[in-house]
């Protein structure tokens, strides 16, 4: 179990207790990223006040994530890092989802369920994680693959009809709470960038990376659960008006 003498992650290297307030991520081509996006959705977008609205809630979601010291949390803590997924996934990314019109992508729900699903499973193999805390590009990588796969599945849920949009939310439901379980009930740390930062923080090792089963498995899980029971309750509503 012995770590590298040190990773050093785009959100810079793992901070301590009492440096945390001061570690803002002032990247210029990130800030410069998050603005542009904002002004050509706006000079090109939809005019549409609740899309603009849905498209502002995204971009501050992507600042608390990429600027704020939680970035550089991450880099501390697995669980943080659960955290920082699941608000990718399944905030941004429907936020965005819905930022754009109802309309269907190559592919369909079934099929994008399962490369989301692969996608996030795929970041979470030891190798692949620690090669992106390693390399800028790799992280990068991983971030925008696990963005762009969940706004994929999104915006099929909204386009199909109500029985794909709530299989393909139950099936993504269940696929994070495995992924989940099996690190709460790990016995083991599985990341090395991960083995001596949370000491820092009070955590061994083995319970940081159990806690972020933890919140994979339980509110994780359960957005997507609240997001099929809503498509659910809206077609009923539909059906007894109809009726």
């Amino acid at each position: 179990m012995d770590a590298p003498v040190a990773w050093i992650p785009y959100c810079g290297i793992a901070p301590v207790p009492v440096e945390l307030a001061g570690r803002w991520n002032i990247d210029p081509l990130l800030i410069l990223g998050l603005f542009a996006l904002i002004l050509l959705w706006w000079r090109w977008g939809s005019e549409n006040p609740f899309q603009r609205r849905m498209l502002l809630a995204a971009v501050a979601l992507l600042a608390i994530l990429f600027v704020s010291p939680f970035c550089a949390l991450t880099s501390a803590l697995f669980s943080a890092r659960a955290v920082h997924h699941i608000a990718l996934t399944t905030l941004v990314a429907p936020l965005l989802a819905l930022a754009l019109p109802v309309r269907p992508i190559p592919g369909g729900w079934g099929i994008w369920t399962g490369v989301h699903a692969v996608t996030f499973w795929l970041w979470h193999v030891p190798a692949a994680y620690e090669a992106a805390l390693s390399n800028h590009g790799i992280y990068w990588a991983m971030q925008s693959t696990l963005l762009l796969t969940a706004l994929a599945l999104w915006r099929t849920v909204r386009a199909a009809p109500v029985t794909g949009g709530i299989a393909a939310l139950l099936a993504t439901m269940v696929q994070m709470g495995l992924l989940g379980a099996l690190l709460t009930f790990s016995t083991a740390p599985f990341y090395a960038p991960h083995f001596l930062a949370p000491l820092s923080w009070g955590l061994p090792p083995l319970e940081d990376q159990q806690l972020a089963g933890l919140i994979m498995w339980a509110p994780g899980a359960g957005l997507y659960l609240a997001a099929a029971l809503s498509l659910l309750g809206r077609w009923l509503a539909r059906e007894q008006a109809a009726a």
